[in-house]
């Protein structure tokens, strides 16, 4: 008796559930090899904590690094330009906040420090947050340059939600080129400020100028650190890097201003050397140098922090920082330190639903001392 034949429209979906089954097996076969081979990687590298975790120390965590933005609603004064304020980060960095454009636009910008406040007040870890202005470039005439300005957050706009929400602290932004700087610098002080913050290589301010003598000597008088942003700098559309490099800070180290090196000087290089190696030469001179660990455990910084931990010239230099939003963010995880964090508590750390208490729990369980999470409360002014 012949073979039955099946039709022939069966005969070619049978043909194409077979290479669909047969290339689904090949798939699976190689995903198992790569699992198997990362395992064994796993286990041959796994290194475990940069240093010993530490508990928490048994006074107040201040975030000595956490961002505010706006569109000048409610007559915040804040702006971002275009170019910015139509990059695809800007919707994430709303997101982060649990914010729209839609509720900035009907409840003005000061929404967004009231719903940091809210939710830095439900942190079983920290405390406050210093909430930072960011001043932009000065124009010969030293008044404010928009037109060369991407990102404005005016003093007075901080100062104000610092009233309003006792779990935030003023860090204030002065270029020092502005004709009433020093004058501004008093003014931020007696509305509370506990440091001053730079972006040098955004608000072209070179930290080496002689010119700036006069405001590190204000700065040093009235005990406001200066919180300054050291190395490479990518997320704005220009940046004159070199303003960053951290061989520029000499001049107010050597007047006596308090000096927090943001980012450890974790990205780029300066005259063929790391910025972070350029950094920590300048540590071994100066006793009143500081970083702080922002943005360190981010994907595009990983083995910065451990670095930082394990060189002598960082010990009891290091200071807390977040770098809210960004924590609240994709480029940030647990699952990026298989090599550190054993699985489970990498599961831990991930379901932690608190940015600010998933941030320290992670930095802690990589052996950032106790002693990071203190310093920030001794070092900053207090009103």
């Amino acid at each position: 008796m012949p073979p039955t034949r099946l039709p022939p429209a069966e005969a070619g979906a049978d043909s194409r559930r077979g290479r669909f089954l047969r290339r689904w097996r090949r798939l699976a076969l190689i995903g198992t090899g790569l699992l198997a081979a990362l395992a064994l990687a796993r286990r041959a590298f796994f290194a475990g904590p940069y240093l010993p975790p530490q508990p928490l120390p048994n006074v107040p965590v201040v975030d000595l690094h956490c961002h505010v933005a706006g569109l000048g609603h409610g007559g915040s004064g804040c702006f971002i330009s275009p170019a910015l304020r139509d990059n695809w980060r800007f919707g994430f960095y709303l997101r982060a906040f649990g914010l729209s454009r839609a509720e900035l636009e009907r409840e003005g910008d000061a929404l967004l420090p009231a719903r940091l406040s809210a939710r830095l007040a439900r942190s079983r870890h920290v405390q406050q947050a210093v909430i930072l202005a960011l001043d932009g470039v000065v124009d010969a005439a030293g008044n404010l340059d928009t037109n060369r300005t991407e990102f404005f957050v005016p003093n007075e706009f901080v100062a104000a939600a610092c009233r309003r929400h006792t779990n935030l602290l003023f860090g204030a932004s002065i270029n020092p080129h502005r004709t009433d700087a020093l004058a501004r610098l008093d003014r931020a002080a007696s509305h509370g400020a506990v440091l001053v913050k730079w972006l040098p290589a955004i608000q072209e301010i070179d930290p080496a100028d002689p010119r700036l003598e006069p405001f590190y000597r204000r700065l040093a008088a009235l005990g406001l650190p200066l919180l300054t942003h050291t190395g490479a700098e990518n997320s704005f559309t220009r940046s004159a890097d070199d303003f960053a490099d951290p061989a520029r800070l000499e001049l107010p180290l050597r007047l006596g201003v308090t000096v927090i090196a943001a980012h450890a000087a974790g990205g780029g290089r300066t005259a063929d050397e790391r910025n972070l190696d350029r950094l920590a030469r300048l540590m071994t001179r100066h006793t009143n140098l500081f970083a702080d660990i922002s943005a360190l455990t981010q994907f595009n910084r990983l083995g910065r922090l451990g670095e930082v931990l394990r060189r002598p010239e960082f010990h009891g230099r290091l200071v807390y920082g977040s770098d809210f939003p960004l924590i609240n963010l994709p480029m940030v995880s647990p699952w990026y330190f298989p090599l550190n964090l054993r699985l489970a508590e990498m599961a831990r750390l991930s379901r932690l639903p608190h940015p600010w208490d998933r941030d320290v729990e992670l930095k802690q369980a990589l052996g950032v001392p106790a002693d990071v999470f203190a310093r920030p409360h001794r070092l900053l002014r207090r009103p």
